[in-house]
């Protein structure tokens, strides 16, 4: 059952994206994970919604996160890392929720190694971000709790 009071979205991030600000910037840019989960909740609050945060390298915590998410949460924002391109059990993880969901990437993935390309995810998602640095958290949350609204409001 989700909780009175604001809707609340929960932005997921996979493996490795604690190290940001300390990869190749020429793809992840220079910030941290914490400035993009801050610029995440500053876009959610903005539009009414709270934002909660999640990193983890665990696949499994990452599909419990999941499962429990559907009862509290009304949308979900994903950077699943290297699982995006992989894990089918975290497709069928989201597919389950039956929320709406946004995938993140901060690089423009179309443009980077031919696995990178391909999101088992994707079918999943309402769409995707991608390509933007730091600003595809922004951009994505915006676009979630835009797409939330117009449920809403029948728009």
């Amino acid at each position: 059952m989700i909780e009175p009071g604001q809707p609340r979205l929960l932005l997921l991030n996979g493996p490795n994206l604690n190290m940001l600000g300390r990869r190749d910037p020429g793809h992840y840019g220079t910030f941290t994970l914490a400035d993009a989960e801050q610029l995440a909740r500053d876009a959610a609050a903005e539009a009414g919604f709270t934002l909660d945060c999640y990193q983890t390298n665990h696949e499994g915590d990452m599909l419990e996160k999941i499962h429990a998410a559907m009862d509290h949460y009304r949308g979900l924002l994903i950077n699943a890392g290297a699982w995006t391109h992989t894990s089918y059990a975290l497709r069928d993880a989201l597919e389950l929720t039956r929320l709406p969901v946004m995938e993140i990437h901060i690089s423009d993935v179309q443009h980077r190694e031919a696995f990178r390309r391909v999101s088992v995810i994707e079918d999943v998602c309402m769409g995707k971000t991608a390509g933007l640095g730091l600003d595809s958290y922004r951009v994505a949350t915006e676009k979630m709790c835009a797409y939330l609204r117009s449920l809403e409001y029948g728009r």
